[in-house]
């Protein structure tokens, strides 16, 4: 009898988990968990990456339930920023932390993965885009233009992941998600594409570059990266490819027809992990992304 009593319990609690599991995501389809669960990744980096530029301090602090026990970031820092460009990265790190609840409230999502924020990876970034090492190693802690070109670094990558993803996706529930995550991520990249245009020919001291040449390397190094031809921009480019072909201020990225580029999660991969190829982690993802899409990569 009681064997019978505690096994009916057992049940219960069972049924109960099985439930509220089902709560999250039960409207969104198993094609799209996947595609909404990839760019988390990509949104824990830019939470951490703006709360630390700002504050001084990341999700431990302000939403440690949303880092789920993932391991605090390598090398994270604040910065040194003026009160305009603080104010704006602070703004855009409580942005990114709202993605990372909206998708974790949609489907069940996974912890924060380990993320290498340190000067030395994004010193690796600039190195690489010019082909050479930079002296004294760029630091994207130390002012304004090095942070704002840190952070043009990182927004436009999920910005086409979105839309790459959007034609793949079948509920509403879930095209409604991204319609919303893409809205305020290409709102993010607009401004710091305008913020850094307004100072494009200001030199990144004491490298002697121009703000525009640095844009243009890094965009050209994500293209390589990527390797699936044109899909990123700086902000000067020739006459032919900028907006109808008759300008060459590109304050915004886009294709002929001023449409956004699309990029899939492999590429995505390639150029957040450093290395063009997205079964080789590395740079930003120390021990690689999660989610099922990123880890069937990784073999696991």
């Amino acid at each position: 009898m009681i064997f019978a009593y505690f096994s009916l319990l057992i049940f219960l609690f069972l049924q109960l988990l099985s439930s509220s599991g089902a709560a999250i995501g039960s409207n969104v389809p198993k094609s799209d968990v996947d595609l909404l669960e990839f760019p988390l990744n990509l949104e824990y980096m830019e939470a951490e990456f703006f709360l630390w530029g700002s504050f001084g301090y990341g999700l431990d602090s302000f939403a440690p339930e949303l880092a789920d026990g993932g391991p605090s970031p390598i090398g994270a820092r604040i910065a040194k920023l003026s009160p305009l460009i603080r104010d704006v990265i602070a703004q855009f790190g409580f942005q990114e932390v709202g993605h990372v609840r909206a998708i974790k409230n949609t489907v069940a999502g996974f912890p924060r993965p380990l993320l290498n924020l340190s000067r030395e990876a994004f010193a690796t970034v600039m190195n690489d885009a010019f082909g050479h090492q930079l002296e004294p190693p760029f630091n994207p802690y130390a002012n304004d233009i090095n942070y704002l070109l840190a952070s043009y670094v990182i927004p436009y990558i999920g910005l086409t992941g979105y839309i790459g993803a959007n034609p793949k996706l079948h509920s509403p529930t879930s095209k409604q998600l991204l319609a919303g995550l893409l809205g305020v991520e290409s709102g993010q990249d607009a401004v710091l594409r305008a913020l850094l245009y307004e100072r494009g020919r200001e030199n990144v001291e004491p490298y002697g570059i121009t703000v525009v040449e640095f844009t243009n390397r890094i965009s050209e190094l994500r293209n390589k990266l990527g390797r699936h031809g044109l899909k990123d921009e700086g902000l000067k480019v020739k006459p032919t490819v900028g907006a109808e072909g008759k300008i060459r201020g590109n304050i915004l990225a886009g294709d002929k027809y001023s449409l956004s580029y699309d990029r899939t999660p492999e590429e995505i991969l390639r150029i957040v992990y450093g290395s063009g190829n997205e079964n080789k982690p590395g740079r930003f993802y120390p021990k690689g992304a999660d989610g099922r899409i990123a880890k069937s990569y990784l073999g696991v």
